[in-house]
C-alpha cells in the first residue's frame, strides 16, 4: 500500500505509524493477540477496591507489576510455573506489601476475576470485521489455556478464535523468542503475514524484535518503551487494529 494511503488511514483512525511503513504493505493473513487486547481487567480492580476500600488501587498496581516481574524472573532463572500460579503468588506478595489481610476467600475471589473478564466494547465489531475480511485469529498469550477459555466464554466470543496459544506450551513467557515462535508454527505462515497485537509496550517491543509486524493497542496512552524498537502502529484499541490490518 502506498505510503500516502497509510498516512491517510492513520489520520482517520488515530493510528500512529512506526518507521517501517514498507513492511506494512504485506497483506495480513493472521493476527496473534495478547489476551489483554481483548479482555478488560478493570472488573478485577473494581473488585479489589470493594474488598479493600481505599487500598484497592495500591493492591492492583503492586499485583500487576509483580505478576509480570515474576514471569520474567522465572524465565531468567529457569523455574517455570504457569501464569495462574504466577498470578496467585504475585497476589500474595502484593497483599503483604500493601499490609492487607488477604483471607483465603478474598484471594479466591480476586483470582477468579481472571476467569470472568469481559471484552472491551470495541472488540466484537473489530473481530467481526477481521473475520469477514478472511483474517485468521488466535491468541498468543501468557494466560493459561484454561484462563483463555474461561474468559472467551465470559466475553461471549466462543468460536471466534482459531488458536489458543499459551506460553505453557513452550514453558517460556513472552518476550522469549520461543513464545513468539508459536504463532509461526501454529498458523503455518511466514512471520511477515502475521500481525501481533500487543497490550503492553514491552510485549510490542518483544514481538517487533522477534520480527512480527506489530500493532500496540495502547489503551492507557503510555509512552513507547525505551528499548530501541517501536511497533509498526499504535492505536487506542481493537477498532484501530482492524482498520490497520484490513488491507
Amino acid at each position: 500500500m502506498h505510503r500516502r494511503r497509510f498516512l491517510q488511514i492513520a489520520a482517520a483512525s488515530s493510528i500512529s505509524l512506526g518507521p517501517n511503513l514498507a513492511r506494512a504493505a504485506t497483506p495480513i493473513k493472521a493476527i496473534a493477540f495478547d489476551g489483554f487486547v481483548i479482555f478488560d481487567p478493570k472488573s478485577i480492580a473494581v473488585l479489589a477496591e470493594s474488598l479493600f476500600p481505599n487500598k484497592g488501587a495500591e493492591l492492583i498496581n503492586a499485583w500487576r507489576l509483580r505478576q509480570f516481574e515474576y514471569s520474567w524472573l522465572r524465565n531468567s532463572i529457569g523455574r517455570y510455573a504457569d501464569f495462574w500460579t504466577v498470578t496467585s503468588e504475585a497476589l500474595v506478595f502484593a497483599a503483604r506489601l500493601a499490609k492487607l489481610d488477604l483471607s483465603k476467600e478474598k484471594r479466591e475471589q480476586l483470582m477468579n476475576g481472571f476467569l470472568d473478564m469481559k471484552a472491551y466494547p470495541d472488540v466484537q465489531p473489530a473481530i467481526q470485521a477481521l473475520s469477514a475480511a478472511g483474517i485468521r485469529l488466535g491468541f498468543l498469550s501468557n494466560l493459561t489455556e484454561a484462563m483463555m477459555e474461561a474468559n472467551i466464554k465470559s466475553a461471549g466470543l466462543e468460536g471466534r478464535f482459531e488458536l489458543l496459544l499459551s506460553t505453557d506450551r513452550v514453558q517460556a513467557y513472552k518476550p522469549d523468542p520461543r513464545a513468539y515462535q508459536m504463532g509461526i508454527d501454529a498458523f503455518r505462515l511466514p512471520k511477515q503475514e502475521i500481525l501481533f497485537a500487543a497490550f503492553g509496550g514491552w510485549d510490542a517491543a518483544g514481538a517487533k524484535s522477534f520480527g512480527y509486524e506489530t500493532y500496540w493497542a495502547n489503551r492507557s496512552n503510555l509512552p513507547v518503551e525505551e528499548l530501541g524498537v517501536e511497533p509498526d502502529a499504535i492505536g487506542g484499541g481493537a477498532a484501530e487494529l482492524a482498520k490497520f490490518a484490513i488491507r
